[in-house]
């Protein structure tokens, strides 16, 4: 069996920099054809020109003639300022900016603090701009159980700020939760929008303690209830213009993961079109994959959809144990097991 479709973009990405950065590019350069970069590096892209260093690096890191094309973004600080997203505009390679709340998740120490008290004359001019917020929702209060983080974002902020900015674009990231799936089909539809990852759609929250404590499942947003994974399948199957391929792949050396205090992330650029393949044969929606990995994200963004296709062919194959580079290995997700889909590269 082969299903060919339109390439896929991949609309949240962490590609980090340096050595690491040229271990994974070429993973997610081989299946996509575009990705929203994340800026969450040290130190954050804050800038334009931070940016536009940064996409350099990237294309540099790629295999020779490839026609990857990495779509930057902005890390939204406290301090942020309107005019540097006239500037991003302007650059045309900067196409969204990232709002982390502060201590959040990786690298989000120098995440926002008080959206509504410091960064509204910027998401002001991020309308006028039409510059997308790319939204890591989920509040930082300790006090708030860390599997409610995500709904209380979006009753305490992000619902209060689509009321008070309704021309704002914005994507909730990675969502996790059936609130989040019936939060997102509630709005304005062009508006908000949200990617989903392979993870919460085939891991509960469960895959992190079955037969022991599971590392390479741990991520934030956090792995949630089995019924929280149903409901987010079903809203990705069911052929809503809402809902969008964002990996969320995040690579971490084993040692930062194996460890005390473990690196919240998943590793999937390897495997993840084969896994969102299997999300949808396993939902008898298998028609309604393209629109999913190659339709929906290019529309919201108001980007022309990709020309070149892609062929999955069902051809059991065994995803590796890890992936080497020179400070050490990466763990993929689903290591070791054996997928049923494989691309045609």
């Amino acid at each position: 069996m082969e299903i060919t479709i339109t390439q896929p973009d991949d609309w949240h990405l962490h590609l980090r920099d340096g050595i690491l950065l040229q271990a994974v590019a070429p993973h997610s350069a081989s299946h996509f054809r575009r990705a929203i970069v994340m800026p969450n590096l040290k130190p954050p892209v804050t800038t334009t020109s931070a940016a536009v260093a940064y996409r350099e690096s990237i294309l540099k890191a790629l295999p020779a003639n490839s026609t990857f094309d990495p779509l930057m973004t902005l890390y939204l600080t406290d301090t942020t300022k309107p005019e540097e997203i006239k500037l991003a505009r302007k650059s045309g390679v900067v196409y969204a900016v990232k709002l982390y709340p502060a201590g959040a998740t990786t690298n989000s120490q120098d995440g926002v603090t008080d959206l509504f008290g410091r960064c509204i004359p910027v998401l002001e001019e991020m309308v006028e701009q039409e510059m997308p917020l790319l939204v890591h929702g989920e509040v930082t209060n300790p006090d708030v159980d860390i599997f409610d983080r995500e709904k209380v974002f979006i009753d305490t902020i992000l619902r209060p700020l689509i009321e008070r900015l309704p021309h704002l674009k914005v994507v909730m990231e990675h969502i996790t939760t059936s609130e989040a799936a019936k939060f997102v089909e509630s709005c304005r539809e062009g508006y908000v929008a949200a990617t989903v990852t392979p993870q919460h759609l085939l891991l509960s929250r469960n895959s992190l303690f079955q037969g022991g404590l599971q590392p390479h499942n741990f991520c934030f947003p956090i792995l949630k209830r089995e019924t929280h994974r149903q409901a987010i399948v079903s809203a990705v199957t069911s052929g809503s213009k809402r809902f969008f391929l964002g990996t969320d792949s995040a690579p971490h050396e084993k040692r930062t993961k194996e460890c005390p205090c473990g690196c919240a992330g998943i590793y999937n650029a390897p495997v993840a079109l084969c896994l969102y393949a299997k999300v949808f044969e396993e939902a008898g929606a298998i028609d309604k994959l393209e629109a999913f990995t190659s339709f929906n994200g290019p529309d919201f963004y108001g980007l022309p959809r990709n020309e070149a296709k892609i062929t999955l062919r069902k051809n059991p194959w065994v995803v590796p144990q890890s992936f080497s580079y020179p400070l050490g290995d990466i763990i993929p997700m689903f290591a070791g097991q054996t997928l049923e889909w494989q691309p045609l590269i």
